[in-house]
């Protein structure tokens, strides 16, 4: 399986016109392709930059041309989760009718969108870039080629990789902030090529400050990590093979 992470501009996406327009993204959370009526359902996660924002993001994605039906499931703050219905686009044609299919959930933000799209051969990936060329605007982002192997071992241990991202997404921005300067600057290089005292300068912050951001992004990482260990082909950490 060859799969694709491609930065794409569409220029009969709905979504993808809205977020040109209004402070607002979407991530889609499900989606279900009609060939034969030619139309994509999907329910989404709309977020706007305020109320307002996504007030003026759901009125605009609701007049575009290429929109179907568009409902609000529920509703809070500057978040919606919301149904749609479009026509089919060009970009989803072309990679269906090439024999092309949908890997992963689209995010869209700033006039852009990212597409996790999958080939079986690489005669398929070639004819369908080529026709994507011609009328849209993208970037191949990252290319992964994976055998069964790969794979298999891939969605058994998805619940692994479920814990290491949730790590990742409960530090705070001081947290990751402080954590990926300390990795850059070579804090945990041995030996260390910035001191805490440097890395306290670079936020301007005191060095017990610093110490202390450090540790709890430290901390949340490695309970992500062990947590994903322990689940790992579902054996528990320490554990006999």
């Amino acid at each position: 399986m060859i799969d694709l992470n491609i930065d794409m501009r569409q220029y009969d996406c709905p979504f993808i016109d809205t977020t040109d327009d209004a402070d607002v993204a979407f991530s889609a959370v499900q989606w279900q392709l009609d060939t034969d009526a030619k139309k994509l359902e999907t329910r989404l996660i709309a977020k706007g930059e305020s109320r307002g924002e996504l007030e003026d993001g759901l009125r605009r994605l609701r007049a575009h041309d290429n929109m179907n039906d568009c409902y609000v499931l529920s509703k809070q703050d500057n978040v919606a989760q919301i149904g749609t219905v479009i026509d089919e686009t060009n970009a989803m044609r072309t990679i269906q009718r090439n024999g092309g299919y949908i890997t992963g959930p689209f995010q869209i933000e700033n006039g852009r969108e990212h597409w996790h799209i999958g080939f079986d051969d690489d005669e398929d990936e070639d004819e369908t870039l080529a026709e994507l060329e011609r009328h849209n605007d993208f970037d191949v982002e990252n290319r992964d080629q994976f055998g069964a192997t790969t794979l298999f071992d891939l969605l058994e241990n998805s619940n692994s990789a479920m814990h290491l991202l949730e790590g990742c997404r409960s530090l705070t921005e001081t947290e990751r902030k402080t954590f990926e300067a300390a990795s850059q600057f070579g804090y945990y290089e041995t030996p260390r090529e910035v001191t805490l005292e440097e890395l306290a300068d670079h936020f301007d912050i005191s060095k017990t400050g610093v110490s202390m951001n450090l540790r709890r992004s430290e901390r949340k990482i490695l309970d992500a990590a062990m947590s994903a260990l322990s689940s790992l082909d579902g054996e528990s950490i320490g554990s006999e093979p």
